[in-house]
């Protein structure tokens, strides 16, 4: 939606789509896979010409209980959370790694934006508080990232409160 078409209910004052951040690239999981598949066949040729061949099936065992852990964590990448703030509107919508859908919409003039922070090591938990209910957000974030998003969600979440401006052209 564009700010000229939106009237000045509907605005969007804030949007984010936050996803969990992973290092490696596919790329990357390829080449672990190989070096460590390679790694682990040579040392399995090792203990089979010294006569130990049952271990050959333990390092394989291990390459497996690798490459499950690893796409394990590649299919929860799929999980995000997009939160929408209007001044008539809060929206967040959680999408789980399966792909189920679950969406929370409330009136920003009710939600009050919660923090649980550790002296040492930073912003650890954000919650939006309406009625007495909590919901979680921005789980996947850092401390540092959880502190700048938590301001900007609270700068829009004060403009919706404060209502509408209009501005006079002359």
């Amino acid at each position: 939606m564009s700010d000229d078409n939106a009237s000045g209910a509907d605005a969007q004052l804030f949007s984010a789509r936050l996803t969990p951040h992973r290092s490696l690239t596919r790329q990357g999981f390829l080449a672990v896979m190989i070096a460590l598949g390679g790694l682990s066949f040579v040392s399995g040729m090792v203990f089979l010409i010294m006569g130990a061949w049952p271990v050959i099936g333990f390092l394989g065992l291990d390459v497996l209980l690798v490459y499950w852990a690893f796409k394990s964590n590649f299919r929860k990448a799929a999980e995000h959370e997009e939160i929408f703030v209007s001044p008539s509107e809060l929206r967040v919508r959680k999408v789980s790694a399966s792909g189920a859908v679950a969406e929370w919409t409330a009136n920003p003039l009710w939600i009050r934006l919660e923090r649980e922070d550790h002296e040492e090591f930073g912003l650890q938990k954000l919650f939006l508080v309406s009625r007495g209910k909590r919901l979680g957000i921005a789980s996947f974030l850092g401390p540092d990232e959880k502190h700048s998003f938590a301001e900007a969600l609270a700068a829009a979440l004060n403009e919706a409160k404060r209502g509408p401006t209009r501005t006079v052209l002359s």
